[in-house]
């Protein structure tokens, strides 16, 4: 068996706003092992994102982490200084967002933005940093690597700016890259290719990925494990195969159903009735209550704790609880 990388318990990030308190990540508990693509699945808003800047501690002003362990090679990163923190961020862990232009600063060349990654968590000089960054350059299928390295972000295609964000992920060599919506500004060809790029360079260096998403399709692609979160709750986590083909939560079910089936001539869509809750002040019961379809009384009385249903199967619904 795999050993542990991440290991996250009852995680809680809240923002104290005016109208009330909003629920980010409401006990979240998920397990990364290494060399495993862990799929993060729902819908916007249901707290994915959050749940990935609490791990690197950059939540945003004003939230804040107020409960649970982030435990990280046997330590816990909610203990660490911000300067101990630093050091992880990059070298450790690893970040990839969904628009790389947003990601890369325009007035640097892309190999001085690669460089300062790798001098700043190795001790090299510039011709090595310099050498080194042209090798991740050609890993990642940057073509003619000795001469774009001397280019700026805004000469690449959206492609190959997100084939540098992951030259620039890969050169702390982290033991965990956290992909938030990687593909979503690209093209599904070109979003397959980085997809299929990801999966090559995580067999090769063997990298622990937390990849989010509300694609299922790539989560089929890409995953081995899944956890599926709704309201700043994971509501069922599993291997990809049990997700795709035992499922239990009726969200999970909804999620499934809405989605375009490819190998599919004719296929009928049913959209999940309704909208994702506000977060702010969450009533005391099931959050999905409103909207599903297999509701019982106890659904709206109080909310379901996660139970274990089978080996590495875990679901948060009174139909298979209690």
């Amino acid at each position: 068996m795999n050993e542990d990388l991440l290991t996250i318990k009852n995680l809680k990030t809240q923002f104290h706003l005016r109208k009330g308190i909003v629920k980010a990540a409401d006990g979240v508990s998920l397990k990364i092992r290494k060399g495993e693509i862990l799929g993060l699945v729902g819908e916007s808003g249901s707290g994915k994102t959050m749940t990935s800047l609490s791990i690197v501690r950059l939540v945003p002003n004003p939230g804040r982490i107020t409960g649970g362990s982030i435990i990280f090679k046997g330590e816990n990163l909610l203990e660490k200084t911000d300067l101990e923190m630093r050091k992880i961020r990059g070298k450790e862990i690893s970040l990839i967002f969904q628009d790389p232009m947003t990601s890369l600063n325009p007035v640097f060349k892309v190999g001085d933005q690669i460089m300062e990654k790798i001098r700043a968590h190795q001790k090299v000089n510039k011709t090595e940093a310099r050498k080194e960054t042209i090798e991740l350059m050609k890993k990642v299928g940057i073509p003619s690597a000795e001469y774009r390295i001397n280019d700026y972000p805004h000469v690449f295609s959206g492609g190959l700016r997100q084939r540098i964000m992951i030259a620039i992920a890969l050169a702390g060599h982290p033991s965990l890259i956290i992909a938030d919506e990687p593909t979503t500004s690209l093209d599904v060809t070109i979003g397959a290719q980085v997809l299929d790029l990801m999966k090559g360079l995580k067999k090769e260096i063997g990298t622990s990925i937390l990849l989010i998403t509300h694609n299922l399709g790539i989560i089929a692609q890409m995953a081995n494990k899944v956890a599926v979160m709704y309201a700043g709750m994971v509501v069922e986590y599993s291997d990809v195969f049990t997700i795709f083909r035992e499922h239990k939560h009726p969200y999970t079910e909804g999620l499934l159903l809405s989605t375009p089936n490819p190998n599919l001539s004719q296929q009928q869509l049913h959209p999940i009735p309704g909208l994702v809750p506000d977060l702010i002040n969450l009533p005391s019961s099931c959050p999905f209550n409103p909207r599903c379809a297999k509701k019982i009384k106890v659904c709206s009385e109080r909310i379901p704790e996660m139970t274990q249903i089978s080996k590495d199967h875990f679901v948060r619904c009174f139909l298979y609880g209690e």
